[in-house]
């Protein structure tokens, strides 16, 4: 079957974990206003659906994602075209943050432009050692400006700016060091590493990940006063569920916790 027959974007599920693939690997999984469509669908889907626990975003092919499909954008050369699609990326990203489940990027190639920005703007990242990142668009007059968002909510200021006035890739490991990646492992053992990461969190109470998620993004924009009366009301909750009685009578009693949820 030719991949203009295949669908864009594959999905498997299996004992809590949704992987979400990007599936364009001749056009470097670029987001086309389709794919983009097919995540967004999918991932609203896995947010209303409470067995799902972790999701993970890979892609096929050789590279993770080369960013916004350039064709498509140079075959839409209008300003309403452009807003539009700036904005279903925008929608997509914090749909990311928004939603329950943790959302891991798994990185097996290079990631760039908005590529790179999802990376970002996924809540952790697992990269191949062979997986690179830039936010390449000053390279052809374009500031990555969505891109940035999620760059400079990951690296410090003078490291996110250096990749964005340069345009210049960092390897994995150098994304590691500057915050963008979590981990970063021989490309033979990343879905191993990903699996391990998924199966931590799915061990844990899905309220409270759910509960500290949610917290974790909304404290962020707060002031540190605000955050910290936000933070304790949210731990106060939490502590009134019945996962977390659970989860301390278990530690006191030395034996696994059975968490149900609530």
């Amino acid at each position: 079957m030719s991949e203009e027959n295949l669908p864009v974007l594959r999905v498997d599920r299996e004992n809590g974990l949704t992987t979400l693939t990007l599936n364009r690997p001749s056009q470097f999984n670029s987001l086309s206003q389709e794919m983009l469509t097919a995540l967004q669908s999918e991932l609203d889907a896995i947010a209303a659906n409470p067995a799902i626990r972790v999701v993970v975003i890979a892609a096929a092919g050789k590279a993770f994602c080369a960013g916004h499909d350039l064709k498509e954008m140079r075959a839409n050369h209008s300003k309403e075209f452009m807003q539009a699609l700036f904005r279903q990326c925008g929608q997509l990203m914090l749909s990311i943050t928004r939603m329950p489940q943790p959302v891991i990027a798994r990185v097996h190639g290079i990631a760039t432009a908005a590529g790179c920005q999802l990376v970002s703007m996924c809540d952790l990242a697992v990269a191949a050692d062979v997986a690179r990142f830039a936010v390449s668009g000053i390279n052809v007059g374009l500031f990555c400006s969505t891109p940035a968002v999620g760059l400079a909510r990951n690296l410090g200021r003078k490291a996110a700016l250096e990749m964005l006035l340069t345009g210049e890739f960092i390897d994995a490991m150098e994304a590691r060091t500057k915050g963008l990646v979590n981990r970063v492992v021989p490309a033979d053992a990343l879905d191993s590493e990903v699996e391990r990461l998924a199966q931590a969190i799915i061990s844990k109470s899905a309220v409270a990940v759910k509960m500290g998620k949610e917290m974790y993004y909304r404290q962020l924009e707060m002031g540190l006063v605000e955050a910290y009366d936000y933070a304790a009301e949210v731990m106060a909750c939490n502590m009134m569920t019945e996962d977390a009685g659970e989860g301390i009578d278990a530690f006191m009693q030395k034996r696994p916790p059975v968490y149900c949820g609530r």
